[in-house]
């Protein structure tokens, strides 16, 4: 593997024993979160984004490794292996590559090459290869038998030969792909017949431009419209610089042999190699496409699950609507539903006093602190009866993402937590408990249905998933997570966990009570010394005898930390509580084999703020008053907003009218911006101003430009 390791610092800009240490570690079971964090003296400090880009990396090599042994057996079966050739496959670093190598020797369907050496004119196409003097015809004559009924049959069947000998040339395989790279076009069409069913691709009806240039989501749009029927894409180099490379490759001599020859070149590029390539780049730029939306979802992903919690507050929730009423809900603290029930202050029923003093009666019997609000329909006129009712006790007032609330509300683990209430009651529930602590409840839905990117649904859903399962799980260990509330589902995002051991948990806390201590996780049924080693350190225990199970340090530097305490002739909760204890520690005195300095800086962070959470605080915010549909909207308003969506051509902010405005990326600040993510992020309050309103479409265009934030 010593090549692959060398292969992927160079593509990573790493060094060669970084690579080596992670990959050891993989193999041994550590997980991406626990390398990054507890193993940076081996990894010499690498972030978790490195980490997993080894991880992914190596993976795939461990897989080209794989089809390199198939590859050489199966040529070796056929008694073509030579030193050289295995050499050559050895050394390849490339999939595509190797498939180049691997084409000649490919077990393969019967083609119409296949056909003609079987009539026998092998020798034939070889003669004509040679381009040696001599007339073509006269020396296709021998080769008129059987199913071969004239010269130009003979002829035509050793051009099929040749064709499929250039096809499967490497180099010249490896030539078209250079033309591609530097020279193809991405073109789509309609579909004749179909104008007036694909009015959503117009933009593409008659589209090209060169490939390198394309930006992922123009891609997956003309990729959609291709899978949905209305268009036809294609991806071909411009110009005839391929044909005349391939004949300066191939064509030896000007007489009739060659002639031949080339006839049979231009029916290979065209037939065999071209399709092939362009199918190659197909699946090529989809994959580049693929990986910048997955990018984009991802990072508004992190951003969502870490957004600022409310923490353990006593809530009630609304899930508005107008004429089936807004089913409103009451939670404690930990998020334990108490009371649930509809009201109707908007038409038909329009019971609008009733309402305010039901919330008001309501907020007072359950002492709640905050009024959680759903975005969806009838949202700013339920902010509107909120914010008009004269509660007895201030109460803080938050409007809440609903997307994928109604993907919880119907699941099996909604259903099993509450079987005797509907989907309503159960989507109020998930709205407040978003409000509380938004990871915790969002792990509960499949990430891609959260809808914080764009064309989820179109990227390759494997990629996609491990990227999402990456940043969940990177975010719920990076908060850590209270051992004795947590669910299930945020449990199996634990480093070492899953779901398996984490459904054993819940077990476990169910017949013996709460956790104490870090170690009685050694109780749990089959969690054992390599599941506790990868998840204790981002479990925590609030109030446990020992105060670092409440913190990020790992039980196995408990030692140390005790060591610390010992030499300052004080407890560890005195080191933690005295800032001045904490300042006369001599931090080179602890350093050892298996403990570096990097371990006892954030050792020393961790007791000056243990069990931190690294999440901001969260803030109130209100849209502008009067301003409740698109009709109340006039060019040039400056209005507050809230991102609700980022991706690569902009960001979508939702200012209050049922339909999100977008800011183009031309539009997002004073200056050229390249990335979206360098200027917004989602959920962060902004002033947009209204520049533009298509009131037929829907559509609202929105700047940043010269408005004070």
């Amino acid at each position: 593997m010593q090549k692959y390791f060398k292969a992927i610092a160079a593509a990573l800009g790493i060094k060669l024993n970084q690579v080596e240490a992670v990959a050891q570690l993989l193999d041994g079971g550590a997980t991406v979160p626990f390398i990054s964090r507890y193993r940076k003296e081996a990894t010499g400090g690498l972030d978790e984004v490195a980490v997993f880009d080894i991880e992914t990396q190596y993976h795939k090599f461990v897989e080209l490794d794989k089809r390199k042994q198939t590859v050489i057996e199966t040529i070796a079966e056929q008694g073509k292996l030579t030193e050289d050739l295995k050499r050559q496959i050895d050394e390849t670093l490339d999939s595509t590559t190797l498939e180049d190598i691997y084409l000649p020797y490919k077990p393969k369907k019967r083609t119409r090459a296949t056909v003609a050496k079987e009539q026998g004119l092998e020798p034939l196409a070889a003669w004509l290869m040679r381009q040696q003097s001599g007339d073509p015809e006269e020396t296709a004559i021998k080769y008129v038998k059987g199913d071969i009924g004239s010269e130009e049959m003979a002829l035509a069947g050793a051009r099929d030969i040749i064709a499929e000998w250039v096809s499967e040339n490497a180099v010249a395989r490896q030539r078209v792909r250079n033309c591609f790279n530097h020279k193809a076009i991405v073109s789509s069409h309609v579909i004749k017949g179909k104008e007036s069913d694909a009015v959503k691709y117009e933009d593409y009806y008659d589209f090209s431009e060169p490939l390198r240039r394309c930006p992922s989501h123009r891609m997956l749009a003309m990729r959609r419209g291709e899978a949905e029927g209305f268009l036809r894409v294609s991806i071909e180099p411009e110009g005839t610089d391929v044909a005349d490379m391939l004949h300066r490759q191939f064509l030896k001599a000007d007489n009739t042999a060659s002639r031949q020859v080339k006839m049979a070149i231009d029916d290979s590029y065209k037939r065999l190699i071209q399709p092939s390539i362009e199918n190659e780049f197909k699946k090529l730029s989809k994959e580049k496409a693929d990986k910048e939306a997955i990018d984009v979802f991802s990072v508004n992903l992190r951003q969502l699950l870490l957004a600022a919690p409310l923490g353990q507050k006593r809530i009630i929730a609304l899930d508005p609507g107008f004429r089936t009423g807004c089913k409103l809900v009451c939670l404690d603290e930990t998020g334990n539903l108490l009371y649930n029930q509809a009201i109707y202050p908007h038409p038909p029923q329009n019971e609008w006093a009733e309402s305010q003093e039901t919330l008001r009666q309501l907020a007072k019997k359950y002492r709640c602190e905050a009024i959680a609000i759903g975005n969806g329909t009838a949202s700013r006129e339920t902010e509107a009866l909120v914010r008009s009712v004269k509660f007895d006790n201030p109460l803080q007032i938050f409007v809440v993402s609903e997307n994928g609330a109604s993907v919880y509300s119907a699941s099996q683990a909604a259903r099993d937590e509450f079987p005797d209430y509907d989907v309503t009651v159960r989507g109020a529930v998930s709205i407040g408990r978003r409000l509380m602590d938004p990871l915790a409840e969002l792990v509960k839905i499949d990430p891609k249905s959260i809808g914080v990117g764009q064309y989820q649904h179109d990227v390759d859903q494997t990629a996609l998933k491990e990227s999402l399962d990456f940043v969940v799980e990177s975010c719920v260990n990076q908060v850590g997570v209270n051992l004795n509330t947590a669910s299930m589902h945020l449990l199996s995002y634990v480093s070492g966990l899953g779901p398996k051991l984490a459904q054993n948990i819940v077990d476990y806390r169910k017949e013996n009570g709460s956790f104490s201590s870090r170690q009685q996780l050694k109780k749990v049924s089959r969690l054992g010394d390599k599941a506790f080693e990868q998840s204790a350190a981002f479990l925590r225990i609030p109030g446990a005898k020992n105060p670092l199970d409440n913190s990020a340090v790992h039980p196995e530097s408990y030692a140390v930390v005790d060591r610390m305490a010992a030499d300052l002739g004080c407890t560890v909760s005195d080191l933690i509580a005295d800032a001045t204890l904490r300042s006369r520690l001599d931090l080179k005195r602890y350093l050892s084999a298996t403990t570096g300095m990097p371990t006892l800086l954030d050792i020393k962070a961790e007791l000056e703020k243990p069990g931190r959470d690294p999440r901001s605080a969260i803030q109130e915010f209100a849209f502008a008053e009067g301003i409740h549909t698109i009709d109340d909207l006039e060019e040039g308003m400056v209005v507050p907003g809230i991102v609700t969506n980022v991706t690569n051509f902009g960001a979508f902010v939702d200012i209050g009218v049922h339909q999100d405005g977008l800011v183009h990326i031309s539009q997002l600040a004073d200056k050229y911006v390249s990335n979206p993510n360098d200027v917004v992020s989602l959920h962060q309050h902004v002033m947009v101003k209204v520049s533009g309103v298509d009131y037929v479409r829907g559509r609202i265009s929105l700047s940043m430009k010269g408005v004070k934030q």
